[in-house]
C-alpha cells in the first residue's frame, strides 16, 4: 500500500496476475499464463498480448499490441543477462545497407521540415507538452529527423493514451518540469545514430539468430559509452536515497559508462529531463532495472524502425531529400518473423478480459486487506474454570488419613476415645478404631 491506504502493487496467488499503480496514477496488469504466454494490459483498453516460439534454438515472442482501435505486431528475442531474462527487440524487416547509410549519414543539405509538414501543430499533445518539446528548426541529417520523431510519438502515444484512460490531465506541466534542451536533443541524435548502426550491423547477421552483445541492452552495458535512453512508457524508480520517483513516456535518462558487477541486476542512470511533480528531478541519479532499460531502447528501436517506414514513404516530398536509387530497394522480412506463428485476433478482447479481472480481484484483496486493518483486536478471554473435581465417596473402612487426604480436615471433631466423629459441613464421619464405621 501507498501512503495514504492507496494500493501500489497487487499479487493475485494463483493466477500469475501482478497490478501495479504507478505513481502517476497509471495502472498495469500482467498475466503470465502457463503456456509462457502473457497478458498485459493498460487502462483505456490499451495492452498485447504474447506468446513463445522456437526458432534456431532461440526463444522468441510474438506480441500482438492492441492501441486505439488497432492492431499491429512486434518480435522479441529472450535472452539471460545477470540472472534475470530480458526481451529485446528484433526488427520484423531489415533495409539495404545503403539506405541505413543514407540515414545515418549528413545530408549534402540541411532541409527546414516546419511543424506544417509533420501535421500535428494543431494536436492537444503538442500545445500541452510545447513548453517540454520543440522540434528542430533544420534537420541535417535524418538522425535529427528520426530524433523529433521518436520524441513526438511518444509523447502523442502518451497523450492519446491518458485521454483514452480519462486520466486527469493537468492543466500544464508542473513549475518545476526541465524540459527537452537542443543539447539534450543532441545527445538523443546521436544515440539514434548508434542505434541505427546496430540494426544495420543486426541486418548482416541476422540469418545466424539474435545477439544481445550486438544489439541489445548488454551491449550499452558493457561497450564502455555512455548512452542515452527515451523511456516510452512510465516507471517508478528510486534515487540515491532510496526515495521513490516517477519516470514517464519521453523522458530522457543518461547512462555513463560504469563497469556493472556480475550481479549486478540494476544500473545507475542520470535524469536529464522531468515533467515535473512526482517525476525524479532533472539531474538526480536513479536505479534502473535491466529489464527496464530493454524496454526503453526496445521502444526507441521501435519508434526510429517506424520513423524510417515513414521517412522511406515521404523522402523527396516537402523539402526531404530523394533516396539514392541503391538505397530504394525493397526491405526483407527478417526469417525468424517468417517462422512466427500468426498474430493472436483476440487480443482486444484477451486484454479487455484481463483488465475486467483485474478490477475485480483487485476489489477483493483491497477490501480484504482493509477489513483486516479495521477489525477490533480480540478481547482477552476470561480465564476457564478448572472443571468440577468428581464428588467425593466414602463407603466405610477408609483411614483417617485417606478421609481428610479426600475430604481435607474437619470442621469439628469429636474425640470419644477409641471412637471420632469429623464434622465435614454436610456430613458427619464416625471412626472406630482409626478406621470409619458410619456415615451421616
Amino acid at each position: 500500500m501507498r501512503p495514504g491506504g492507496r494500493p501500489g502493487d497487487v499479487h493475485v496467488a494463483g493466477r500469475n496476475m501482478d497490478i501495479h499503480h504507478g505513481l502517476r496514477g497509471e495502472r498495469s496488469v500482467r498475466v503470465e499464463r502457463a503456456d509462457h504466454s502473457r497478458v498485459v494490459a493498460y487502462r483505456g483498453g490499451r495492452g498485447y498480448v504474447q506468446h513463445p516460439y522456437m526458432w534456431r534454438g532461440h526463444e522468441f515472442g510474438h506480441r500482438t499490441y492492441w492501441e486505439h482501435g488497432r492492431a499491429y505486431d512486434r518480435y522479441y528475442a529472450r535472452y539471460p543477462y545477470h540472472g534475470v531474462y530480458v526481451e529485446m527487440y528484433s526488427p520484423a524487416v531489415y533495409y539495404p545497407p545503403a539506405f541505413y547509410g543514407w540515414a545515418y549519414n549528413p545530408w549534402a543539405v540541411p532541409v527546414a521540415y516546419p511543424v506544417a509538414a509533420w501535421g500535428w501543430g494543431a494536436a492537444p499533445w503538442y500545445g500541452y507538452y510545447g513548453p517540454y518539446f520543440a522540434p528542430y528548426p533544420v534537420y541535417a541529417s535524418a538522425s535529427l529527423w528520426l530524433t523529433d520523431y521518436l520524441i513526438s510519438s511518444t509523447l502523442a502515444a502518451a497523450y492519446a493514451a491518458n485521454a483514452a484512460a480519462a486520466a486527469q490531465a493537468q492543466a500544464q506541466l508542473a513549475a518545476d518540469a526541465a524540459p527537452l534542451t537542443p543539447q539534450i536533443k543532441d545527445l538523443v541524435s546521436a544515440e539514434v545514430q548508434r542505434q541505427i548502426a546496430i540494426e544495420n550491423a543486426e541486418a548482416a547477421q541476422q540469418a545466424a539468430g539474435p545477439n544481445p552483445a550486438i544489439s541489445g541492452v548488454e551491449r550499452m552495458l558493457s561497450d564502455n559509452q555512455s548512452h542515452v535512453f527515451v523511456a516510452g512508457k512510465a516507471i517508478d524508480v528510486t534515487d540515491a536515497s532510496g526515495t521513490e520517483c516517477a519516470v514517464s513516456d519521453g523522458d530522457v535518462l543518461q547512462l555513463t559508462p560504469t563497469p556493472l558487477p556480475a550481479d549486478a541486476t540494476t544500473a545507475t542512470l542520470v535524469m536529464l529531463t522531468s515533467k515535473g511533480g512526482v517525476e525524479c528531478r532533472r539531474g538526480v541519479a536513479v536505479t534502473v532495472g535491466i529489464e527496464d532499460l530493454q524496454d526503453m531502447q526496445n521502444h526507441m528501436r521501435e519508434m526510429i524502425g517506424q520513423g524510417m517506414g515513414e521517412l522511406k514513404s515521404k523522402q523527396g516530398q516537402n523539402g526531404l531529400p530523394a533516396l539514392p536509387v541503391s538505397a530504394s530497394a525493397m526491405p526483407v522480412t527478417a526469417q525468424f518473423a517468417m517462422n512466427a506463428p500468426p498474430p493472436d485476433t483476440n487480443a482486444a478482447q484477451e486484454i479487455s478480459s484481463e483488465a475486467q479481472d483485474a478490477d475485480k480481484a483487485e476489489q477483493e484483496v483491497v477490501n480484504e486487506a482493509n477489513a483486516g486493518a479495521a477489525a477490533p483486536a480480540e478481547a482477552t478471554p476470561p480465564p476457564v474454570a478448572a472443571p468440577a473435581a468428581p464428588p467425593v465417596q466414602i463407603t466405610g473402612g477408609e483411614t483417617v488419613d485417606q478421609v481428610t487426604s479426600a475430604m481435607g480436615q474437619p470442621k469439628n471433631i469429636v474425640d470419644l476415645g477409641s471412637k471420632k466423629i469429623y464434622v465435614y459441613k454436610d456430613m458427619k464421619i464416625t471412626f472406630k478404631d482409626g478406621k470409619v464405621s458410619d456415615v451421616n
